[in-house]
């Protein structure tokens, strides 16, 4: 108990105040990221933008795209400018970012204030990743990149619980929250103290950090190995972030979450809402189970792959995940859904942590900490490629207010021209009301039908795919 006590008080305060802000401003992105994909595209008749699934994919691939791509120059500018002045900036575009997208409900601004979001993201994840690692040492930095990690999932499943409560008041309260829980990381930052930075960095001009960025861009992608290690790694990141791409639309039109609500018990008012007259688990909540996953099962896993070496760990795991999402095209059922992301956090925790540690070993002694710094690269073009192939891929596949129009006018109970253009949430309910069946029969009857549970699988074969050239990379590019 004595040597653990110790080594905690060997973290400066600025270490916990880094940390803080890490779970406030993951509070706030994950509050607002695992429900946006449904406020985009909800028909207005039931309060979201009514978007078309492609028009979301493309402002979520590029809004994450610029997320994941500009750290390393954020990361440059904090070390010229000074880590403080960053993070002030990043909160108060966050902040403005966050307030205009509950604002505002034309495409254009929508689009404009994420990309605000995105923007003040990518400057703020360098800085606060650089001051974890400047304020350990060699003893504690696997224990403090440990509590980071946890405390970016305890952030990540605060946000989408209380997300989930504000938005039965209205959906303009949780851009509020995520808004508001930002400008409390501006107060916090009085606790924050500069950590030392190099004099070189501190002395450069703006032109010499953008040149050192393109000689190093230049020296990394001459590593043709590396170059496909990360083009290989990209189709887990397309796969994986389907998980707040597509599967809350999905959830939302397809999913029968009752049975989950029922479940929960005592629990049910707690993280379950009624909607017309029926428990359910909305999507948020359900994305939450993987992190809540992972803050438990972390370090018992971590400790059980020890000994695994980092690719067999990364290989299983991605195919794991695959086996997750590929559960998601059978069954309509909420039970069926917890299992297999139940399924998908354990590959996550035998994959993604063990991706930077994979890198650090293939890449040449002298030019570690260059390769790390561009490890985000597939995780940008994976965003980037995952939120367009959502977009485009649930359109045709498994669009229910698509379907249900085509259901229509196949069966000659409407005519396409006078329905094209009609708000899908009240067709739904006319539809119902004309049959005279449930909402849930309506939906089985669909599903059956036009079969969207094919999207999963497309997403799982990307998956395996992955995994599968993985396994003949290391097998034969590395050869060791």
């Amino acid at each position: 108990m004595d040597k653990s006590t110790n080594v905690f008080k060997k973290f400066p305060r600025t270490f916990w105040v880094a940390n803080t802000l890490e779970l406030f401003e993951r509070w706030a992105y994950y509050g607002m990221f695992a429900v946006i994909s449904v406020y985009l595209t909800d028909p207005k008749s039931v309060g979201g933008l009514g978007f078309t699934q492609e028009q979301r994919g493309i402002m979520q691939a590029i809004a994450t795209g610029v997320l994941y791509l500009l750290p390393i120059l954020g990361g440059a500018i904090a070390d010229r400018f000074g880590y403080r002045k960053v993070l002030l900036g990043a909160f108060a575009t966050l902040a403005a970012g966050y307030l205009a997208m509950g604002l505002t409900s034309a495409y254009g601004t929508v689009f404009a204030a994420f990309l605000f979001v995105a923007l003040g993201g990518a400057f703020f994840k360098p800085v606060i990743v650089a001051t974890v690692s400047k304020t350990t040492t060699k003893q504690t930095d696997t224990l403090g990149f440990g509590i980071f990690y946890m405390i970016v999932n305890i952030g990540g499943f605060i946000g989408p619980f209380v997300a989930s409560k504000l938005r039965d008041i209205s959906w303009t309260y949780v851009f509020i929250m995520s808004a508001s829980v930002i400008l409390f990381n501006i107060l916090l930052l009085y606790f924050y103290r500069e950590p030392k930075r190099e004099k070189e960095a501190e002395s450069q001009k703006l032109n010499q950090i953008f040149s050192a960025l393109l000689t190093n861009t230049v020296t990394v992608l001459k590593d043709l190995k590396f170059l496909l290690f990360l083009f290989i790694i990209t189709g887990m990141w397309v796969m994986y972030m389907q998980l707040f791409f597509t599967l809350p639309v999905f959830i939302t039109e397809w999913i029968d979450t009752s049975d989950l609500y029922n479940f929960s018990g005592m629990l049910a008012s707690v993280f379950g809402t009624i909607q017309n007259g029926k428990g359910i688990i909305r999507p948020e909540m359900i994305l939450n189970i993987p992190a809540f996953t992972i803050i438990v099962f972390q370090v018992f896993m971590s400790n059980r792959l020890k000994n695994v070496r980092p690719v067999h760990s990364m290989i299983a795991g991605i195919m794991v995940i695959a086996l997750g999402f590929g559960f998601f095209s059978f069954f309509t059922m909420g039970k069926f859904l917890f299992f297999g992301i139940i399924v998908l956090a354990f590959g996550e925790m035998a994959s993604s942590p063990r991706i930077q540690e994979y890198i650090s070993r293939i890449a040449p002694s002298e030019k570690v900490a260059l390769y790390m710094g561009y490890s985000f690269l597939p995780v940008a073009v994976g965003n980037v490629f995952g939120g367009l192939l959502s977009g485009f891929l649930y359109g045709k596949l498994s669009d229910k207010y698509a379907f249900l129009k085509d259901f229509l006018v196949n069966k000659g109970m409407e005519k396409a021209a006078d329905i094209s253009g009609m708000d899908g949430a009240v067709l739904f309910q006319q539809t119902i009301d004309k049959m005279g069946i449930s909402p849930e029969e309506l939906t089985q009857i669909l599903y059956r039908q036009y079969h969207p549970g094919n999207i999963w699988l497309v997403f799982a074969a990307i998956g395996a795919a992955t995994s599968i050239l993985l396994f003949f990379y290391n097998r034969f590019a590395l050869k060791k």
